[in-house]
């Protein structure tokens, strides 16, 4: 397996914190999304390749492996087993293993594994994780307000899953042991899956909040009124002030996005006011503007 330089992808040191490394993943997940690239191959294999290195080094345990084996990271507790296994076998006089201190023979240890070396009597016996799966899943920003069940289809099976209510555009979550199966009786890899939560005509989601327009006539924005707007969840009666100005904006706190996995939490919904002018008007209309200019 080619070693792949999760730190180079993301652009960020090793020495990097996480929050630095939550940060260049996000500006990359939005720059490489697919809906914001759906012709372009490049863009998509380096989004997954971004979900990838997101994955490893946003993972405390996973970036220890990772530093210190490299490409074969997966597979540093079965190496740590055997080299465990090496130390008692040779205490008791066993030297199948050969001899040294074990403590460094990595790189004959993962040739043993895959095919070389003069341990392959050992490593037949050795139980290792099947490789983990990736894919992709489309929802509508409807979709996404709500908890609901969806089945894919990967590799020929199908496997049922609940969506929790405000997953993100670009999220991944992990399904543990829906990988590939293991070798000689191993445990199963596991289950990626990349949100993509397509543009709604309506809704901006920012985050946990929602930002909507909403025409008002000039005559409402003048001597106030009331107006009715859609939301995720329904129909909601605003009053408009007097003098209301195109562009004035005004949040409906708890009407935004569910927060994921917290129930009964919702971001704000803001809305903006936009003031229709009055077109075709009769000379009677225009004269009483032309009064109202002069006084």
């Amino acid at each position: 397996m080619e070693f792949v330089d999760y730190y180079k992808i993301l652009g960020v040191d090793k020495n990097a914190s996480p929050e630095d490394i939550k940060k260049a993943y996000r500006k990359l997940a939005r720059k490489l999304h697919p809906d914001v690239n759906p012709n372009d191959k490049d863009a998509h294999k380096k989004f997954q390749q971004v979900n990838e290195a997101n994955e490893v080094l946003s993972d405390p345990e996973k970036r220890k492996k990772y530093d210190q084996y490299g490409k074969d990271w997966q597979h540093a507790d079965q190496f740590e087993q055997s080299r465990q296994s090496q130390r008692q076998y040779q205490y008791s006089g066993d030297q199948s293993f050969g001899g040294g201190t074990g403590e460094g023979d990595f790189s004959s240890f993962f040739e043993s594994l895959f095919g070389g070396g003069g341990h392959e009597r050992r490593s037949r016996q050795t139980k290792f994780r099947g490789q983990d799966y990736q894919a992709g899943l489309q929802l509508s920003l409807l979709d996404a307000y709500k908890t609901q069940q969806q089945t894919l289809t990967v590799n020929g099976k199908n496997i049922r899953i609940t969506i929790p209510a405000g997953v993100e555009n670009g999220q991944v979550i992990k399904l543990n042991g829906y990988g590939a199966p293991g070798v000689n009786g191993g445990p199963h890899g596991d289950l990626y899956i990349t949100f993509s939560i397509a543009d709604d005509k309506n809704f901006k989601r920012l985050a946990n909040d929602l930002y909507t327009t909403a025409a008002i006539d000039l005559y409402t924005a003048v001597l106030g009124g009331e107006k009715i707007i859609d939301t995720m969840d329904g129909k909601v009666k605003l009053t408009v002030s007097p003098g209301t100005q195109n562009g004035t904006r005004i949040r409906l706190k708890g009407k935004g996005f569910p927060i994921y996995k917290k129930e009964k939490e919702f971001g704000d919904l803001y809305v903006t006011f936009h003031v229709t002018i009055p077109t075709h008007l009769t000379e009677e209309q225009k004269q009483l503007f032309t009064e109202l200019s002069k006084k």
